[in-house]
């Protein structure tokens, strides 16, 4: 199975051997992947049903639960990496889901789609209205997205809280991209963090 270029870009940056918790997992492909190529104790919460469903049919260890309240619940430091891909921007309270990512997990791995990219800008600007494009597929009406993240958003929110960033990848299209303009030409953005 092909993992998403994100998702490609973090198995590749956690350690064989790790525990991991996997929020927002979708259907287990990155926990699945962790599991079977890096021996991987792999964990993972979330909110869709079906998703719940499809990932313990992989023989996952999944909980359904929402990000905002749930991860309230786990002990400090008790996962290696706690991973939070293409979810951030549909959180009620981001801020506080990447503060307990770093409380629970000695690492964070966030990825999102970066809304500064030339394409959404110039949707806004010549067309005035929300974009649909590849990583956002919906109309503005259906999207799950409550917050619109830019990758300099997310550098200024790390720098402000005193994070410290360890790795940045970006990327355009399903090809890497380099930091200095990601603002701009990077679609997505997946950060690697700890306090």
């Amino acid at each position: 199975m092909t993992l998403r270029p994100d998702l490609a870009i973090i198995a590749a940056n956690v350690a064989a051997g790790s525990r991991v918790l996997d929020v927002g997992c979708g259907d287990g492909a990155l926990m699945a992947a962790l599991r079977d190529t890096r021996q991987v104790d792999a964990r993972g919460l979330e909110l869709d049903a079906g998703d719940v469903a499809a990932a313990v049919g992989r023989g996952l260890s999944v909980v359904q639960g929402d990000a905002d309240t749930d991860l309230a619940d786990y002990p400090d430091h008790s996962f290696d990496y706690a991973i939070l891909s293409q979810t951030l921007q549909t959180t009620r309270h981001p801020d506080l889901v990447l503060e307990n990512l770093l409380r629970i997990g000695k690492h964070a791995f966030v990825s999102f789609p970066n809304f500064a990219h030339w394409r959404v800008r110039a949707s806004l600007l010549f067309g005035g209205r929300m974009p649909v494009t590849r990583l956002l597929p919906v109309e503005w009406y259906a999207t799950p997205n409550i917050h619109h993240v830019t990758v300099d958003d997310f550098r200024a929110f790390v720098q402000g809280r005193g994070i410290t960033l360890e790795g940045s990848w970006f990327l355009s299209g399903d090809q890497r991209c380099g930091s200095a303009l990601a603002n701009l030409f990077a679609e997505h953005a997946v950060f690697l963090l700890r306090r």
